[in-house]
């Protein structure tokens, strides 16, 4: 996936308990390495073909001012693709063990559609760990006590072999990706480029990418934001595209009513969909700029404990 991030960004990795995580930043021009800036670590959304590319329309405006990290999440992207049964678990334990080894102070997380309302399950555990969070329709994709929806039946994509041949036919074509990205992703189809399409198909192909992108298709990281919002304690943003599917606005400020002393902030960005920075990375880049002036000037926090 490197080949699809901004200049002077490359590819760096780290070792977690389930395998090697790739991640990309600045490595060179045009940008200066400095050391002590403070870091952005940007998750990308789950979902056939989805990797770090997601963010890179966006993370390349703050590279001057921070440090960007952009992982490919294990299972997707360049990152390993362990052969498993995948829970929301193991992004809790993952992207827990991969922040301090990329970060000696609290980070911010910027996050998108359930890796968002991860961030929010490791800011309850590990408050320590970060400093404030930016979600695009963070959704545990049964909020409430409300399934979301499913565009296969579960009877069928959670049968063996023929989920697989799902995946192949729905997830491994260029066509099929690009169908993918037009009827739910995007909400202006005008707005979706080659590059876009090639780098979801990129991901999607690699070895044992399926594993991963069934586990969400099923539902099996699927849960309840609502229950762990209310003991949110890190200043938090919230950003919705007006048009996401399956997640939409009343449900995005539902969750936000639940705790307003954390959730500090929600905006809403017309005509996009659950991915507004991949539809309209300018817009994005500026709320979030706006959000990270607020703690420019706030004081370091003391060292980190990352215990349960």
């Amino acid at each position: 996936m490197a080949k699809f991030q901004p200049p002077g960004f490359g590819q760096k990795q780290v070792e977690t308990s389930l395998g090697t995580i790739a991640y990309y930043t600045q490595i060179g021009e045009p940008w200066t390495i400095v050391d002590s800036r403070p870091i952005l670590v940007f998750l990308h959304n789950f979902g056939g073909g989805s990797s770090a590319y997601e963010w890179s329309k966006v993370y390349a405006a703050f590279a001057h001012s921070h440090q960007v990290i952009a992982p490919d999440l294990i299972g997707w992207g360049r990152s390993a693709h362990p052969e498993r049964n995948y829970q929301v678990e193991d992004y809790l334990t993952t992207i827990g063990e991969f922040i301090p080894q990329v970060a000696q102070e609290p980070v911010t997380v910027v996050a998108s559609s359930l890796t968002g309302a991860i961030a929010i399950r490791l800011a309850v555990q590990k408050p320590d760990m970060l400093r404030s969070l930016f979600l695009v329709c963070p959704s545990g994709f049964a909020d409430f006590g409300e399934d979301a929806g499913r565009r296969i039946p579960l009877q069928i994509i959670g049968t063996p072999l023929l989920d697989k041949l799902i995946y192949a036919i729905g997830a491994m074509n260029e066509i099929a990706v690009r169908n993918f990205l037009e009827q739910f992703l995007f909400v202006d189809r005008d707005r979706l480029t080659h590059e876009t399409v090639a780098a979801y198909l990129e991901s999607a192909q690699q070895p044992n990418a399926e594993y991963s992108a069934l586990a969400f298709l099923r539902g099996d990281l699927y849960f309840d934001l609502s229950l762990y919002i209310p003991q949110l304690a890190l200043p938090t943003a919230l950003l919705w595209g007006t048009e996401a599917q399956f997640t939409n606005v009343t449900l995005g400020r539902r969750l936000a009513a639940l705790n307003p002393d954390a959730i500090q902030d929600f905006q809403v960005v017309p005509e996009t969909g659950i991915l507004p920075h991949l539809e309209q990375p300018g817009v994005v880049t500026a709320l979030l700029s706006r959000w990270l002036q607020k703690f420019q000037t706030r004081a370091k926090r003391p060292s980190r404990d990352y215990s349960d």
